[in-house]
């Protein structure tokens, strides 16, 4: 169980509060996910008016002391996200609180533009939606700012880009603090991939914004229920039925990665997955996951997550029994 504390304010993005919500605060302990204690929080409780023009009432009650108490802090889209203005000093301080005692925060699409002005995104990367990514890198030339990242995470600040890529950055830090199991049953019950993953952990860059296999979602869908065999590119580009060449750049443009990058990130969920619901050892993890060998198995699984399988297991198992 998490505590989560969502801050809120004027023009706040329906979807993005949605996002959060939905991730991190929607019941489904009959499912054994584990139940967070999520709050929408502000710094001024009250009305908050919402973005869009959509008129939608929205009364938010609770004030930002939960946040100095919780896990995870989100910040989402909102009026003071995209302006000039200065980031609520409250806010500001609760931000600064929250990565000194190693709290994560979660900063959706614009949202990063408060993480910013209270300063503890300075000398980190950082993703937003491509409409604001200029003014980020701007008004803020001490941050870099990933233009073509689905979300980005760098120490305990996960960035998102806009809309979509929310789900990706919410369900990536779902599995990193509760464990892949619980990031895929939230995804089977939001009906979306389970995670378009990121790179390196220290700074987790995610695929290609708006990355979605389309002409190849067949080919795709099939590769997924065969990760532990071989797939070279000469043998998927013939039964894509086109030339290597093609087959390659458009793999790229549908997926915004390489088959073997994208083999080597469905292979670590996958092992994932059986590490936290097997007492399979290692080795045949590696053999079902498609890494073959348990050496290869660690050498992706620590680039990519930061942690050695064993280590993954000790803190994520339901199983009984599980060899250490």
């Amino acid at each position: 169980m998490l505590k989560v504390a969502c801050i809120v304010d004027d023009d706040v993005s329906v979807f993005e509060l949605g996002v959060a919500a939905e991730v991190f605060g929607y019941d489904r302990s009959d499912r054994e996910v584990p139940r967070n204690d999520f709050r929408v929080v502000t710094a001024t409780p009250g009305p908050v008016r919402t973005a869009g023009g959509l008129g939608l009432p929205l009364v938010v009650a609770e004030g930002l002391d939960f946040a100095d108490e919780a896990d995870v802090i989100i910040v989402t889209p909102y009026d003071e996200c995209s302006s000039d203005a200065e980031c609520s000093l409250p806010v500001a301080r609760v931000l600064q609180r929250a990565v000194e005692r190693g709290a994560r925060v979660l900063t959706l699409c614009s949202g990063a533009f408060v993480a910013a002005r209270a300063g503890v995104l300075d000398g980190r990367r950082v993703a937003t939606h491509w409409m604001h990514a200029d003014a980020l890198a701007e008004q803020f030339p001490q941050i870099a700012v990933e233009r073509d990242a689905l979300w980005v995470d760098d120490g305990p600040i996960t960035s998102s880009a806009g809309t979509a890529a929310a789900i990706d950055a919410a369900l990536h830090l779902v599995s990193e603090l509760q464990g892949a199991r619980v990031a895929a049953s939230i995804a089977r019950s939001m009906v979306v991939p389970p995670l378009r993953d990121g790179g390196q952990r220290q700074f987790a860059v995610g695929p290609v914004a708006e990355q979605r296999a389309e002409t190849l979602a067949p080919l795709i869908a099939w590769m997924v229920e065969r990760l532990d065999e071989e797939h070279s590119v000469p043998a998927l580009a013939q039964r894509a039925n086109l030339s290597e060449r093609t087959f390659a750049r458009r793999f790229r443009d549908e997926l915004g990665t390489t088959p073997a990058a994208w083999l080597a990130s469905q292979r670590v969920q996958r092992a994932q997955q059986l590490l936290e619901v097997t007492d399979l050892g290692l080795d045949a993890v590696a053999q079902q996951a498609g890494f073959g060998t348990a050496a290869l198995l660690r050498h992706h699984f620590t680039r990519q997550l930061g942690v050695s399988p064993s280590s993954y297991r000790r803190r994520f198992s339901c199983s009984e029994g599980v060899p250490a």
